[in-house]
């Protein structure tokens, strides 16, 4: 009886451990991206994507990304343990070791540089690279611990997939692409301040600059409220130069002006646990925005 006992326990350890690699890799944060590069993928050609790069793409950026978020485990593994939000990952938890997970990190990534420059083209995997060397390196190493403007300015990495889908499919950069890209650049600062109003004395704990500890939260929430206007400009960027139609236009404009009822909320009216709400909201902002450019191009 012992021995399919010890089977099982070493199967169940197993899974565990492989659940502890999954969760390094932010699953739900890159679902989110990899919505923005399908987008960016559909609106980079009139008809149908073609099978090769929208498959291989998937993969590969989503390889190099789940990388990047394994890289930022790691070096944030120190913080993490002492953050409520983050002691339970499986670093600080010792579910895995730091040689471990950099030997993963660096796996993955490698195998979706591959994937990219051998089957869809040298140009995605680069900016795909460019981007995990910004997210994990400048951002999460240097950026977070040395400036409260950190996710102003390491916010370009993170707002690269839709550049990444469109180059995917045709191989070029593209000024529509690069509108897609600033939209996700100017929601990101209000996206993540938001978070860290809730968690301002966390991060004060572990001496991160975020912008509410180096310069308050009142400061903070006038800064994600201008931040919500210019993101509604920039959501009309792709109307102006003939890339949407109304069915965008429509969405767009309810989405932003609900992002900036949430932010004058935060604002002027704030409530316990309302700046959670708020970076809640923003994730459901960016989703449904890219929903309806998508619903946009296949029926304007």
């Amino acid at each position: 009886m012992s021995k399919p006992i010890a089977l099982s326990q070493a199967s169940l350890s197993n899974s565990l451990q492989w659940r502890a690699y999954f969760e390094m890799t932010k699953p739900k944060v890159v679902a989110l991206m990899l919505l923005t590069v399908v987008v960016g993928m559909c609106l980079a050609v009139p008809g149908a994507v073609p099978l090769q790069p929208l498959i291989v793409g998937l993969v590969g950026i989503g390889l190099m990304s789940g990388s990047a978020a394994a890289f930022n485990h790691l070096i944030d593994r120190r913080i993490d343990g002492l953050m409520a939000r983050t002691y339970n990952r499986p670093l600080p938890k010792g579910k895995i070791s730091s040689m471990r997970a950099g030997i993963f990190a660096t796996g993955i990534g490698l195998l979706g540089f591959i994937l990219l420059y051998a089957l869809v083209n040298p140009l995605t995997a680069w900016l795909t690279f460019a981007s995990l060397i910004g997210y994990a390196v400048i951002y999460t190493a240097y950026l977070k611990r040395a400036t409260s403007q950190n996710i102003v300015i390491g916010g370009l990495a993170g707002a690269m997939p839709p550049l990444l889908g469109w180059t995917a499919v045709t191989n070029e950069l593209h000024g529509n692409a690069l509108l897609l890209v600033i939209i996700i650049f100017a929601w990101t600062p209000p996206h993540f301040w938001a978070l860290a109003i809730h968690r301002q004395k966390e991060y004060a704990k572990v001496d991160i600059p975020m912008l509410p500890v180096t310069h308050g939260v009142e400061l903070t929430k006038t800064c994600i409220l201008l931040y919500t206007v210019l993101l509604a400009l920039a959501c009309l960027l792709p109307v102006l130069v003939g890339m949407c139609g109304p069915v965008y236009l429509v969405g767009s404009t309810m989405l932003s002006c609900g992002f900036i009822y949430k932010a004058w909320q935060l604002k002027f009216h704030d409530e316990p646990g309302l700046a959670m709400k708020v970076f809640k909201f923003s994730i459901y902002h960016l989703m449904l925005l890219f929903i309806v450019l998508l619903v946009d191009h296949y029926l304007w």
